[in-house]
Order: structure tokens, then sequence, then C-alpha cells
């Protein structure tokens, strides 16, 4: 056995430098509507509403650009969420019964969100006066008793605690248990019964030391904490809400029976056994429960009484509606998810008589809706940001950087006039609390995101707040059962209930073969493509002005008239003939349909050239959107490729067919099984003497170790799938002369390039002239390993990416090298490699497969600036991989430079949906309604930077921490943010935390962050870990014994990956 081992060179340290110049991970921000939202609560003095989520999330809003994110240690649900009014701190409860209190607090002049305290109430509690100690205790409801700064707990027993605020501890002797309120009831009313849970706790309005308790039984009780007794008892039904009127001489309860009972307060008779006023809004049949409702005077008459729930058990069980009742007007807002919790916007301050609300906020399970109460006809306030992303299912997404601000004007104007606001309402967005720090944006991007229902929408990305801009619907052109769903929604006015349709959170999909599958825009002329799952592919482009117009209708055969082949998918979509209407915004000039009419699965645009290319499964298409001719079509499919002929919509795979499969490659394998092992010994002389005779004592640099990968068979499904389609202006016959090319890369390994003949426009025309665009085969290569082609790009002389159509041309970028020699970067699953041209012959390659062990699923080529020099930048290959690793590599060198751990390998949805930016940074999905924004580049970041004004209460100190710093923890699906480790007060120390303060500096060892851009780039993710304790700490640490033989084997791991060893 020969041992033959050569040193690596060692990093270069000006190299190492620039790279933390120029890269650095950070995941920024959260765009879209929280996942599973579970609680809500406003703040009426700053102004900023929170919302709290399944995942034990905590997300607070104010104006456009103010956000904080924070994350409770257990991933338990927020079901209840309070403000202190003011003062920027928030009083979290989740079902596990834990309370936590969560600030708002500055650090060099910016706000993040803390956890200061949690308390977790103890099992067994007994309380004086008791007859045992309660079972174990469930919080339900809690109050905030600002003034006192006090919280008063209900739990499932009927008791309710009272708690320290400022240190989340228990105030002893003054527990409220049940059997003190029975005292003060009638023997009649006690007879052996419970009074079961406490539903509702309120302040009372007049008297600070009194509070308002609402009993599951129907019980209500003004309890007075100074004398301890009971001062108005009211018996009511079962007890779903209560909630006072301004000047506390009338209260308002809501039943489970869908009633709801006004109560006079200064009766002088107690208890009171009937109300004022006892009504079911929508009776006489049953009805469910009134689940919340609220009552809001105003100065002009007639107070408002909003409450959800309450409609026709029978009828309308099904419907999630909340009912505005103003005088004689009754409006049901019918929505199409659960109610989660809703608001009002309205006066709270002391010396006003009236609530005057101004608006009224309803959060969702899928959407945020904002009404305005000031306006007749209570219209929708657009919302600046939580808009749900997934209205429609989202499948596909784009982003266009650095749109000229000529475009960016037409497409807003387009929204506008798609949403008309009433010229009486002059109320804005009513959460207004805090300011944006954060710099305008250099640049305006564009979001794109396609969806199920034909629809495509444009967001501003520019900063923290997703805003939507625009909508582009494609449905109009085609014949489908679309169009009932809106005459069914519009109620006439003597309908009972008088329901009115709000929200747009609309997942439902009349015709599956309208999804978009692929978007692509030009900014400098402002057309784009816009292709879908029934192989239509339409051109469309920007008019300012409402126009009526046929659209003009081709179809290209893919196939090719190839024999054998029968399409058993859906029927491609029928198009309206005649004039057409079309809203100012895109309108279509041009629809290809490809037949067979399989999804599309690749796209691209020249608007110079007025071209356009499309690919299936089947095969790709050229066509001259100009002339509206077809230009070249050409079939990809293999003898074998049978499943591609059954379409994305059929789901049932023939059972013989796949047993006959496997059956075959079985026989292949026992067959070349036997013939590797007659030449198993020769083949391996023949590879080791091969290798001894490259390795020569000036070659330092070796490669580590390649796993062994298996080739493709080239009889695999869908191997004829169009992945990536590209135009060139480059050399392709020969190196003296460039022009237009296309090229197309396959599932199966192949690349097809085509010279393509198209007429020059003349000078002083932006038109090419009417004649016909040829196009023919100059090249065609087939990858060894057979791995789909992920994307191809060509480099100019210097190695640049080609500028897009029309960005050299009007100065808006640097002219390409076209006296140079061009290279063709093709990126497949497995490597990168990179072919000189007009040859094609292989220049550089790196093998991602075989070094790292993971499959390519998104690449893109992205410019990052260096923070040092505001000159200097570089442009890289980003890659993602199928384990969620983000990759970087130099161009046209493809040395790696750093790879960070972005996206859990398990999120394969998150995974599929990334997009990356031309300036370093990306988006994918964290869940149906979210967007994760990440950043690579080290000066192009996104991320809230704003401060709040808050009013703390004389006399209150902040609350103690147990570490003074922590490193970023992964927030709520992903998104850092600072937090510190929280002291628990649950009457016994917390062993965990109480060691916190005694061991912070092994914790700062440790955590202490490393040099993100080292040579290997491996362990790099330390904003990417769930949440870090000491006990954590100590088991990294381990034994002195265990960290030697850890270093030691670290030692012999790092000797072993620089070497090569031939055995």
């Amino acid at each position: 056995m020969m041992k033959f081992r050569f040193r690596r060179q060692g990093a270069d340290p000006q190299r190492e430098k620039l790279k933390q110049e120029l890269f650095a991970f950070n995941k920024t921000v959260e765009h879209g509507f929280p996942n599973q939202p579970s609680a809500l609560a406003f703040d009426p003095e700053l102004r900023i509403m929170a919302i709290g989520t399944r995942s034990g999330a905590v997300k607070i809003y104010g104006a456009p650009g103010v956000e904080f994110t924070g994350l409770h240690r257990d991933m338990a649900t927020v079901t209840q969420m309070h403000f202190l009014p003011g003062q920027g701190r928030l009083l979290t409860l989740l079902d596990d019964s834990s309370l936590h209190l969560w600030e708002i607090v500055h650090q060099n002049g910016c706000a993040h969100l803390e956890e200061a305290l949690s308390f977790q109430l103890p099992s067994r509690l007994g309380f004086d006066g008791a007859s045992g100690p309660p079972t174990l205790a469930h919080i339900t409801v809690v109050l905030l008793v600002a003034a006192s700064n006090m919280a008063a707990l209900g739990t499932e027993g009927g008791s309710v605690f009272f708690l320290d605020v400022s240190t989340l501890m228990l105030i002893e002797g003054q527990t409220l248990g049940p059997d003190e309120v029975l005292r003060s009831l009638p023997d009649d009313y006690r007879c052996g019964k419970a009074l079961g849970p406490v539903e509702s706790l309120q302040g009372h309005l007049r008297d600070p030391t009194k509070i308002l308790i609402g009993y599951s039984r129907g019980l209500l009780v003004i309890w007075n904490q100074a004398a301890q007794c009971a001062d108005c008892i009211f018996l009511g039904n079962q007890l779903e809400s209560l909630c006072w009127e301004r000047s506390g001489s009338t209260l308002v309860s809501s039943h489970s029976d869908g009633s709801y009972a006004v109560w006079s307060v200064d009766t002088g008779s107690s208890p009171v056994m009937q109300p004022d006023v006892a009504t079911v809004p929508y009776g006489p049949f049953p009805c469910k429960a009134i689940s919340k409702i609220l009552w809001r005077s105003c100065e002009s008459g007639g107070h408002f009484i909003i409450f959800s729930g309450g409609m026709p058990r029978a009828s309308y069980g099904d419907r999630h509606c909340v009912s505005v009742l103003r005088a004689e007007t009754l409006v049901t807002l019918d929505f199409t998810s659960r109610i989660i919790d809703f608001f009002t916007v309205h006066s709270t301050r002391p010396e006003d008589e009236f609530d005057e609300p101004q608006a009224l906020a309803v959060l969702l399970e899928e959407e945020l809706v904002v009404l305005d109460l000031q306006v007749p006809g209570w219209p929708v306030v657009p919302a600046p940001y939580l808009a749900p992303l997934h209205s429609s299912a989202i499948t596909c997404s784009a982003h266009v950087a650095n749109v000229p601000a000529k475009l960016w004007a037409r497409i807003v104007s387009a929204g506008e006039q798609q949403s008309p606001q009433p010229a009486s309402s002059a109320l804005s967005w009513p959460i207004t609390g805090g300011r944006s720090l954060a710099q305008e944006p250099s640049q305006r991007g564009l979001l794109l995101t396609g969806h199920e229902d034909g629809t495509v929408r444009f967001w501003d990305a520019s900063g923290v707040a997703l805003q939507p801009l625009y909508k582009l619907s494609t449905a109009g052109l085609f014949q489908t059962d679309c169009e009932h769903a809106d005459s069914l929604a519009q109620a006439t006015e003597d309908d009972w209930p008088p329901f009115r349709k709000v929200g747009c959170f609309d997942p439902y999909s009349d015709d599956p073969r309208l999804g978009v599958q692929k978007v692509a825009l030009c900014k400098y002329t402002a057309q784009m493509v816009v292709a879908g799952t029934a192989g239509q592919v339409l051109v469309l482009e920007l008019s300012d002005v409402p126009l009526e117009q046929a659209v003009s209708v081709a179809s290209m055969d893919l196939l090719q008239d190839r024999e054998g082949f029968t399409w058993k998918g859906h029927e491609r979509l029928s198009p309206r003939t005649g004039p057409l209407p079309w809203p100012a915004g895109f309108q279509p000039r041009m629809l290809v349909q490809c037949l067979p009419p399989a999804a599309v699965t690749a796209v691209t645009l020249h608007t110079e050239w007025n071209l356009v290319a499309f690919g299936t499964s089947h095969g790709f298409g050229l066509f001259d959107y100009q002339r509206k001719s077809p230009v070249l079509a050409r079939c990809t499919l293999h003898p074998n490729d049978s499943l591609a002929m059954e379409g994305p919509l059929s789901r049932v795979k023939s059972l013989k067919k796949s047993l006959r499969q496997s059956f075959r490659r079985i026989r292949k394998s026992r067959v070349s099984g036997k013939k590797r092992a007659a030449n198993a010994n020769s083949k391996l002389q023949e590879a080791n003497a091969q290798l001894a005779e490259q390795a020569c004592p000036h070659d330092l640099e070796m490669t580590p170790v390649q796993r062994r990968i298996e080739p493709r068979s080239a009889d695999d499904s869908l191997s004829g799938v169009v992945r990536c389609l590209y135009f060139a202006d480059t050399f392709l016959r020969d190196a003296a002369h460039h022009g237009p090319t296309m090229w197309a890369g396959t599932n199966s390994g192949s690349v097809f390039a085509y010279a393509l003949e198209v007429p020059a426009a003349t000078a002083g025309s932006e038109k090419r002239p009417e004649r016909v665009v040829e196009a023919v085969l100059g090249k065609e290569v087939q990858l060894m390993h057979r791995a789909p082609v992920v994307a191809i790009a060509v480099l100019d002389g210097r190695g640049r990416p080609l500028p897009e159509p029309y960005e050299a041309s009007q100065d808006l970028a640097q002219a390409p090298d076209m006296q140079g020699g061009h290279a063709v970067l093709i990126a497949s699953e497995e490597q990168f490699k990179v072919f000189t041209l007009p040859k094609v012959s292989a220049k550089t390659k790196f093998k991602l497969t075989a070094h790292e062990g993971c499959r390519v699923r998104k690449v893109a080529l992205a410019t990052f600036a260096s923070v040092a020099c505001e000159d200097y930048a570089e442009t890289c290959l980003a890659c993602l991989t199928n384990l969620g690793d983000v990759h970087v590599f130099s161009v046209p060198g493809l040395r790696p430079q750093v790879h960070y751990s972005c996206i859990r390998k398990e999120d394969i949805s998150g995974i599929a949906s990334c997009v990356f930016t031309r300036h370093g940074q990306g988006f994918y999905l964290i869940s149906p309604s979210e967007f994760e924004r990440f950043s690579l580049s080290a000066r192009n970041i996104t991320e809230p930077l704003c401060s709040l004004d808050l009013s703390w209460p004389h006399g209150a100190a902040r609350a103690s921490y147990s570490l003074q710093e922590s490193p970023k923890l992964s927030q709520a699906n992903g998104t850092p943010g600072i937090v510190l480790a929280p002291q628990s007060r649950d009457g016994s120390p917390n062993p965990v935390h109480s060691q916190g303060a005694d061991t912070p500096e092994p914790l700062e060892a440790v955590l202490s962050p490393m040099s993100i851009d080292s040579a290997t780039s491996a362990d790099t993710t330390l904003d990417t870990i769930g949440d870090i304790t000491v006990e954590d700490v100590k088991d990294f640490l381990g034994t002195s014994e265990e960290s030697e033989r850890n270093l030691r084997n670290l030692v012999e791991d790092e000797a072993r990956a620089g070497a090569i060893l031939i055995k």
C-alpha cells in the first residue's frame, strides 16, 4: 500500500478579508401574513398592534417599516395578548398557562423586542377561605390593571389571582376564590352549583379598585377589592364575553344562545335578575354563540354594537361573520376564514366623553381586514403590509431589481385604478406607531408572484413592508366557470341576514389549468410573458388606459408529429373570441398555446428581438410575437418518456407499468454487476496509475476525495422536460462573428444552442423589419452525468454575464466585452461547468454533488458590493441545494467562496420556492402566506430599523435579566432577532437560568462570532440554531477529557481532508 499526501495551499489573508467585506448571511425580515395566528392586541396610545401565532411567535406592527419579532422558548400557542398602554410592554398567555412579559427596549438608537420575565402558575394553589386546594389551575382570561401595575388572572376553577407585573410574582392575600363570591349570592342560586370558569374580567371605568368578573354559568359580579365584597350582582345566561359602555353606567354581555343583554349598573337592587334589553339579533331560530361583543358610543348619537358569531345555526352556522349594528343599520361582514379576534381604534383619553370609533380591525385566520367606520358604507382600508400572499395559492415567483421610475409609476397608477378609494374617506392606515429609521431604498424592487387562479401580483419589495401594487388577471381571456362566484357573492337588499362579502382570501380555483407557472418581465419595454398550467403562453404589454381589443391566438405542436405518443392529460383552455375589454395595466397582445397542453416549465423573453421562448415536458418552441408566427419547435421526448404524456393533473400511475420498470431495473443491475466484477481489478489499477501520473511534486493544490456518482439512465421518465431557456448575443458559429443565439437545457443533461437570424432594426426605428426570423442548430452538448440542466448563462470576455435586452443600449449597464473570447456557464444539478465559445470545450468545472453530497435546486448570478469600498463589486454564482444550503462561487473561476445553512432540508416547499435577486438577496416561503427574506451580501441588507416613544410610569423599573447578551436566536420560522434570556418567576428558581449569571465567560467564549468566511466555510450557521441554554453549552463543552478527545479528532479530520490517500 502506497500513501501519497499533498498539503493544500494556505488561505490568503487578503482574500479572507475581502470575503468578509463582500459576503454575510442574515435572515432579515418576514414578508406577508403570519401563519396560523391565534391572538391579537392593540395599544391605543402607541398605535401598535401585536399578533401571536400557534407556533409561539410574537409579531408587533406599527407604521410601515416598524416591525418587531419574538419567539417563545416553548412551541406553545399564544392564546391571549395584552399591552400595558404606552409602555411598550406586552403580556402574553400561552396555552400551557404560562405568562411572558415582553419589552420593547432601545439599543444603539434602535428598538428591539425582548422577553423579560416568565411565570408559570403552580399546579396546586391554596387560598384563604377555600374549603380545599383546587385542582390543576388553567388560566382562562387576563386583565391588566395599568394604574396599579397589576394583572388579574381568571382560572378554569373560578378563582381570580393577582400578579405583580413588574416581577411576575403572585400577590399574597388578594386571591379571590369562588367560595368567597358564592357567599354574596342568594341561596336559591348557589344551591350546590359551581360558578364555572372565569370567562371575562373587565376593569371598572369609574373606580379602579373594582373589577367586573363574568363566570361561565352566567353570573356577573362587580367586586370591590378594597372592601372584599360584591357591590353588584347580575344573573344571566351562559356567558361568552363582557364589555363596558364608555360612561361606566351600562354593560353589555353576550351569551352562548346567540343573544346579547344590556345591564344598568346604577340600579339600587341587587342581585339584578333581568337585563334592561335582551335580544337575539338573528333569531328566533337557534343561533350560535356570540363569542365577543363591543359597545362604542358616538357624540352624534347611535352607538355601535359590534359582535362576532350569533348566526342562525341551521342556515348559516358555517359562516365566519362579524356584525356591525348602529341604530337601524345592520351589516353582516362575511369572511372566508375563521375569526380570531377584533378591536376598534377609538379615543381612550379620559377627558373624552365618547368613544368615537374610527376603524374596526378584524384578525382572521388568513388575513387582516380594517374598515373605516367614519364613512357611510364602512369601506375597507387598504393595508400597507400584512397582505395575504396566499389569497390564491402561490405557484411561482420572480424578482425584478432596479425598476425604472417611469415603469414604477405606471404600475402604481394601474393598481390605484383597480381599487379606487371613495373621495369621502379621509382615514389612512390607523396603526401608525413608531418611526422607521431605515434609509430610503436606493433602488426599487418588484416581487412577482404567480397564483393558482391565473393572477400575477406585483409587490413592492424595496423595503421592510411588502406592499401590494397591482394585480394582473389572465382568467378573463379564457372561457371558464369563474364568473358565477361573483354573481352569487352579491346579496340583494331583501336578503336576511344582510351579508357583505369582505376580504380577499379566496383559495379556491374553479379551473386549475389557469395556474401561472412562469413569469418574465422586461422592465425597459414594460412587456411581460405569463405561462400557465395548460400550456398557455401570454405576451402582455403595459397600457395606461383601458382598451377593447381582440387577442391574437396561435398554437405550436411540440411533438412534431412524433408517432407513439398520446396526450392523456387535461384539455387546453378555450380563448374568448372577438374584442374584449381590458382595464388599464398589462393587457394581452398574443396568446400561444402549446400542444400537447402540458404545464410550461421554462420561459424567457427578449424584447429587443421580439422573441419569446417556452418549454414543456415535451419540448421547446420559439415564437416571433412581432410577426405573430412560430420560428422553431423541437421535441425533446425520449422514446420511454411515457409519464410526460399523463400531465401534471393526472395523479394515477399504472401499477403494471411501474412493476414492469422495477423488474427491468433489477435485471439490468444483475447483468451490469456481472460485467463489473470481471473488470473490477483492472479498472482499479488503471485509475490508480492515472492518479499517480497526475500527482507531481510541484502540484500542491489537490482536490478532496470525491463521492462516486452513478450516471443517470437515458431512459428515465420525464427526461425531456425543458428546465431552462436563455437568449444571448454571442459567438456560436465562429470566433469572428457574434449574433443572436438561443440555448435550451433539459432534464437529461442535453443542451441545445441555436443560431438565430434576426433582422436588425434600422437607425432611428425601434421595431425590426418584418422579415422572417430563422433558427439553425449550432451546437448540441450532452453532459456525461446526464444531470438536469438548471441554468445557462453566457459570460463575456471579462467573465461577466451579458446584460439584459436594452440594458446596454440605453446606457444602463456597461457594454459587454465582445473582443475577447466568450464562455458559457452550464449549471446542472450535480456540477457547474464553463465551456469556451465557439468551440464549446471544457474550461473549468466544479462537481458540487461529488464534493458536498447534495444537488443543486436554484441558481442565480448576483453582484456583491463591498462594504469597505463603494466602487468594488464582484459577480458570483449563488446556488441553493436540496439540503437547504446556499453556496457562493466565483465567476468564471468557480472557486467556492462561502456557504451557509439557510433552509431546513425537510422544508421541500421552501427550497422549491426560493428566488434570488441580482444584488445578493433572496426570498423563500416559510409558510403558504409568508416569505422569509435573507441576504448573502454584507452591504445590501433590508431589515427593520425603528424606534418607539415610550412612556414608563413613574417609579417603574425594568425587569432584570439573567444574561446581559445572548446570540441571535432563530425567530418565528427563521427570522433572527435579539432576545434576552428571561428570568423565571414561578415561586421557585429556574435551575437553568439561575446558573446563567454565573457562567457568562464560557458562554461568550463558545458563542463568540467566528469568521464567517473561513477556508472551509463549514460551520457558519450561528444564526439558524434554536434556543441556546446553559445546559446546551455544558453538553457542547463536555468534560476536559472529552474536549481533548474532540480536539484530537478535529486535528486528524483536518489532516485527512487536506490530503489524498491512494490504496
